[in-house]
């Protein structure tokens, strides 16, 4: 009796142990059926804070030499520049904005770096921020919203679409404000009038690459 006894034992315990290998090597049962501990219950993860990402540094290799084609990205929201060349993103620098970052930039004082499609209209080699790029705003859209709201007269917005076409340098001196810049000074805080400011490192890398007439979209 105490033999079978044992037997009927040992015969479940192997039965248990079967069962449990089966659940340990289900391939129907993955890591991700089981609940995150990083994770709360809404499904939101510890990382998930908000906040804006950390901004990151510039890349610490060179420009190609030379550039095809070259255009530039402005990311407003990432503080970050981004040079291509043949459409193809070559490096990205880090830069601070305006005083008041968010949203386009609508008048002379107010702070704020503007949004839109420009291009290179001047360089300045002395500029009082080590190296200088000059970007044609006010625009041809810039133009057409200050006509709008009476902001500028129709002879400057005539002289502004003039110098689009053309690409020349517009009118720096209207109610719209002007004279925006990529330039050096350093990237410790939105600390410019409106401006893009980079290390005056970068600023001597950019001003030597980017020809005059070279497209620049700033975007939120």
């Amino acid at each position: 009796m105490r033999k079978i006894t044992g037997l009927i034992i040992a015969a479940a315990a192997f039965v248990v142990l079967l069962v449990a290998l089966g659940r340990a090597h289900d391939p129907g049962r993955s890591r991700s059926d089981e609940p995150d501990a990083s994770s709360s219950q809404d499904g939101s993860s510890d990382d998930d804070s908000g906040q804006t990402p950390p901004i990151k540094p510039t890349d610490p290799f060179p420009l190609p030499d030379p550039l095809v084609d070259p255009s530039v990205r402005i990311d407003k929201s990432l503080r970050m520049l981004t040079v291509f060349s043949e459409a193809r993103p070559v490096k990205h620098y880090r830069v601070s904005l305006g005083t008041d970052p968010s949203g386009d930039k609508e008048a002379e004082g107010d702070g704020r770096t503007p949004e839109g499609e420009f291009y290179v209209c001047t360089k300045n080699s002395a500029s009082q921020y080590h190296r200088s790029i000059g970007l044609s705003y006010p625009n041809a859209e810039d133009a057409e919203r200050g006509l709008a709201s009476k902001m500028i007269s129709k002879r400057e917005h005539r002289i502004i679409i003039e110098a689009m076409r053309h690409l020349k340098q517009p009118p720096w001196n209207t109610a719209l404000g002007g004279e925006i810049m990529i330039h050096g000074g350093g990237t410790r805080a939105d600390w410019t009038a409106g401006c893009i400011a980079i290390s005056d490192e970068d600023a001597e890398e950019l001003y030597n690459a980017l020809p005059l007439g070279t497209s620049v979209r700033i975007e939120p």
